[in-house]
């Protein structure tokens, strides 16, 4: 969908202290930056509480940096920042930013790590600001959790400028008076996971086709050729697995469809049962036929959100050399009007043998993922999990506070639940009740309609009743992001655009997986 541009990180690893030392003798030219973590005491007004790391520079400086805070205004709200100048020779901009009461930690109202999260929020901040003020190199306070600041200083420098002429300073980043480089470089993967897949998503449609998408992701893991095999399926191929309900969809388009197969090997049990992920590859969504109304169609280059996020999993979990074995699928189209294709009426039959009547050819992302989950039990999985921006009714219904989540599996339930809450990129329980069921079994013509009986009550319900009749696996989930797909001002630390979304959480689960027996 695009090719991606990142914020650098300068490398940590022993093996290449060398080209980090050489980076430093460079970025004397370079105007470096410093962001630095504070903490806001409640109990008394207008003061500080500074990390450890904050307080180390401090008495560098012989108390300089608390004197300034102390003079410069108000104690420092949560994700504020505040700019100092000329502090310390090696440092001409410091940043310091608010982290808000050292006591928070996991809040259950808000199903989430309120450290964590204010981590991120301020790191990114205090990078962005530092950014703009045309800093080329900054180091980053590890705030207590080295791995959270990461994350929210390569996630707050994302921006996608690859088609401007004029573009943003590039910054390159590193940890700061850190002694756990490996929870900084872990943050550093998970972060790069999530910008890949927002790199992905925000391409132009004519700059990310379904072959452009898997020649990309196919580029991305051929670093990690001894341990993920790739396969470019292609039409010929997926007429012969009789994927006629993904075939529908893209028959419409000049593009060729492409199913790309992901298959990492990471444990060192070559016959341990896999972890199946499964994301929605519509690289444009026109409606097809039952054509989307003009405005903010340009939105729907993002519509393949979910193969993007499941493929930047899978390469977040080959760069971290997670021990469990992933395989990804993404059946990769366009949907589009045109005397080829499918009428809303027609019938058509999935890999299983079903047949479904498509009343709505806009309803397209439950055709494609249904063959793609029938395949996707060829491989005996240990769970399924599914990923789509599949229906405009779970923004409406959740909007961008949470990934929807539809199960047939408390434990699977559980673990995603867990992950979400460390990673900040929550997730919320759907119903999957027989009363959907019905609506989509109702058809007039075949053994499924593609839209509930009701088609303006409980949609995004419908569609996951849709799917599970394609599931026979006790261990499948279903997570519709339709409405995490972009960001607008809602999470502080990514700036506006498509948002990656829940790319971390897919990682996260995954490692609790691979030391969850």
């Amino acid at each position: 969908m695009f090719l991606m541009r990142r914020a650098a990180v300068l490398p940590l690893s022993r093996s290449t202290c060398c080209r980090t030392f050489c980076a430093s003798k460079s970025l004397k030219m370079e105007r470096k930056g410093l962001v630095l973590g504070v903490f806001e005491k409640k109990e008394e007004e207008g003061s500080h509480h500074l990390t450890e790391a904050a307080a180390g520079f401090d008495r560098q400086v012989s108390g300089k940096l608390s004197e300034l805070l102390k003079i410069s205004g108000p104690s420092l709200k949560k994700g504020k920042s505040r700019v100092f100048y000329g502090v310390h020779k090696d440092f001409p901009c410091v940043a310091v930013v608010g982290l808000d009461d050292v006591t928070a930690g996991v809040c259950q109202a808000e199903n989430w790590d309120s450290a964590k999260e204010n981590i991120r929020t301020a790191v990114a901040a205090g990078c962005r600001v530092l950014q703009d003020l045309d800093v080329s190199h900054v180091e980053v306070d590890g705030c207590g959790d080295p791995q959270a600041a990461a994350e929210g200083a390569l996630l707050g420098l994302f921006h996608y400028d690859q088609l401007k002429s004029k573009k943003k300073p590039k910054v390159t980043v590193q940890p700061h008076a850190s002694s756990d480089l490996a929870a900084w470089e872990k943050g550093v993967l998970y972060a790069e996971g999530q910008n890949l897949a927002r790199l992905l998503m925000e391409a132009p449609a004519n700059h990310i086709t379904p072959t452009v998408f898997a020649k990309t992701i196919e580029e991305r893991l051929a670093q990690y050729g001894d341990r993920v095999v790739v396969h470019k399926r292609s039409q010929e191929w997926i007429e012969e697995q009789g994927m006629g309900a993904f075939l529908s969809v893209s028959k419409g388009s000049e593009e060729p469809p492409v199913f790309l197969e992901l298959h990492y090997q990471g444990s060192p049990d070559s016959a341990q049962a896999p972890l199946l992920l499964v994301g929605k590859g519509i690289t444009f969504d026109s409606g097809g036929i039952s054509l989307k109304p003009s405005a903010s169609m340009d939105m729907m280059r993002a519509d393949m959100g979910g193969a993007a996020t499941v493929c930047a999993a899978v390469v977040t979990a080959a760069a971290l050399k997670l021990p469990v074995n992933v395989i990804g699928l993404t059946p990769l189209c366009e949907n589009m009007p045109s005397g080829k294709a499918t009428k809303p009426g027609d019938v058509v039959t999935a890999k299983n043998g079903k047949t479904i009547q498509v009343d709505n050819t806009d309803a397209e992302g439950r055709l494609v993922l249904a063959d793609a989950l029938c395949y996707a039990h060829t491989f005996n999985p240990r769970a399924v999990v599914n990923v789509a921006t599949l229906t405009g009714a779970m923004d409406v219904a959740l909007g961008s506070a949470a990934t929807g989540v539809f199960t047939n599996s408390d434990w699977l339930w559980e673990q995603m639940h867990k992950a979400s809450i460390v990673t900040g990129d929550r997730v919320w329980r759907m119903p999957l009740f027989q009363h959907y069921t019905r609506q989509v079994t109702d058809s007039q013509l075949a053994d499924l309609n593609n839209i509930g009986k009701y088609s303006r009550s409980g949609g995004a319900c419908t569609a996951a009743a849709f799917l599970r009749e394609f599931v026979t696996s006790p261990h499948w989930a279903h997570l519709d992001i339709a409405g995490v797909m972009s960001n607008k001002d809602e999470i502080p630390y990514l700036k506006k655009g498509m948002s990656g979304r829940p790319t971390r959480t897919l990682v996260e689960f995954a490692a609790a997986l691979a030391h969850n027996k």
